[in-house]
């Protein structure tokens, strides 16, 4: 993606007003809340993507959930639950860069047309597997390591895909949505397969996601290619993925965001381990309370999003307001004498956290190069998720050794000052000229430091 040409005398970090030439416009006033909130929605190609992702989203957490109860029902070990959960992210985390070079590579519409289906066909070998009773624990495990395998080309391609489909006046608006339907369909899809499963078997809830896969195979097939936005396919040659990691490492603008994710996705984000210690040791309660201290998240985060999707903020002061409140709120929640109060604490924190992942997400993608997307995106993913194999162990020792509050005050306390850090380090940066002529891994295009908003041309 092409911002225009950047003058030799210098710009600044995220410029906004006079000293900017593509200094975003002031919103409109007069427009109708939906104009601003849902305004993606608006093009069909991305309507299309956003319907057949709610459905396949929804199929995919009742997978989730049918896939953990089966292997307990299998093995009776959480030791093997761990396993699977393990053999379909440590694919991303090994080679997430190199799925990423796939998708900046392929014709991205051509790829996830591909990766979608082996998706479903992984789903539907299982439930046939599950339904005809000979599953065993080692086909779970091949399955979800294929799952692993095809999601590390697969996840990069869908989060870029999204640019081309909207551009980049709507995209912060698009990922914003994104992000407000995959948190909509969390709340939706366990509830689906607990009653599935307890009605039929989790058999019918992996078939029951492998026919979900269908939904954006037809948004695929259905859209125009000619109303999207595609960017200059990267060329093949050796040294890509190291040139990616100089460009992020020396651009503020992809740097500093990336590493805010990294450290709030991993020590911020273990709610698993917080809300289950809390519903039992703190609350003394049951899997009821637990149920709706989860819904309670997921429901702030739905707020969250769209919250950003309808924000007009230049994304440096979202990004740090968001993350220091989204730190605060944590060590608040931690520190909450009563039940009602922590669990009404968990909706602003929910919200505060997806502001702070689809602002990046959409800043992100706006700054890297079109031809570098994907890996860039791919470093994204990896950042955001790359340290929880690592983090949730030791912070399930610090909740069990010392108690859930100083657990969850734990992951507070670094997300409020990795967030003071890095808001510190981008107002440096805003303030200091920097140098114009930056080199883009793949030296087929220049940009310019815009807000999410900033028109842009290929």
């Amino acid at each position: 993606m092409n911002f225009g040409p950047r003058s030799r005398r210098g710009t600044h970090f995220f410029p906004t007003g006079r000293h900017s030439r593509n200094a975003k416009k002031k919103p409109d006033r007069t427009a109708p809340p939906g104009a601003t909130t849902f305004g993606s929605l608006r093009i069909r190609n991305f309507r299309l993507f956003a319907a057949g992702q709610a459905v396949s989203n929804t199929g995919t957490w009742m997978q989730r959930i049918a896939q953990d109860w089966l292997v307990a029902q299998l093995t009776g070990s959480p030791t093997a639950v761990g396993v699977t959960v393990g053999l379909q992210y440590v694919p991303m985390l090994l080679l997430g860069l190199h799925g990423g070079l796939i998708a900046d590579r392929l014709p991205m519409r051509r790829l996830l047309l591909r990766t979608q289906t082996v998706l479903g066909t992984t789903s539907l070998i299982l439930a046939v597997l599950v339904l005809s009773g000979q599953v065993r624990p080692w086909h779970v495990y091949i399955m979800a390591a294929v799952l692993g395998l095809v999601a590390v080309a697969d996840a990069p391609a869908r989060q870029a895909f999204v640019a081309e489909l909207v551009g980049p006046e709507q995209l912060r608006n698009a990922v914003s949505l994104n992000a407000a339907a995959f948190q909509a369909t969390r709340l939706v899809g366990p509830a689906v397969a607990g009653v599935v499963i307890a009605v039929a078997g989790s058999g019918w809830a992996f078939l029951l996601n492998a026919l979900s896969y269908l939904a954006p195979l037809a948004a695929l097939l259905l859209m125009c290619p000619g109303e999207m936005h595609p960017a200059e396919r990267a060329p093949h040659g050796s040294g890509q993925v190291r040139a990616t990691l100089r460009q992020v490492g020396h651009d503020p603008a992809l740097l500093w965001p990336i590493v805010l994710v990294a450290f709030i996705g991993t020590f911020g984000f273990n709610f698993p381990v917080w809300l289950t210690a809390f519903t039992v040791r703190v609350f003394h309660s049951g899997s009821g309370v637990y149920g709706l201290l989860s819904s309670l998240l997921a429901a702030g985060a739905v707020a969250g999003a769209l919250w950003a999707a309808r924000s007009q903020a230049p994304p440096r002061r979202v990004l740090t307001a968001a993350g220091l409140l989204f730190g605060a709120l944590e060590t608040a929640a931690a520190l909450a004498p009563a039940p009602w109060l922590f669990a009404a604490l968990l909706v602003p924190v929910g919200m505060a956290g997806l502001a702070v992942t689809t602002t990046a997400n959409a800043h992100v993608q706006l700054t890297a190069g079109a031809a570098t997307r994907g890996r860039v995106m791919s470093l994204f993913k990896i950042a955001f998720m790359g340290g929880t194999p690592v983090s949730a162990p030791a912070i399930g020792w610090i909740t069990e050794t010392h108690g859930p509050r100083a657990g969850f005050l734990t992951g507070g306390l670094t997300s409020l000052t990795a967030a003071a850090a890095v808001g510190f380090a981008l107002s440096r940066t805003a303030m200091a000229p920097t140098e114009t002529a930056r080199k883009p891994a793949s030296g087929t295009e220049t940009r310019t430091d815009g807000d999410a908003g900033t028109a842009a041309k290929t």
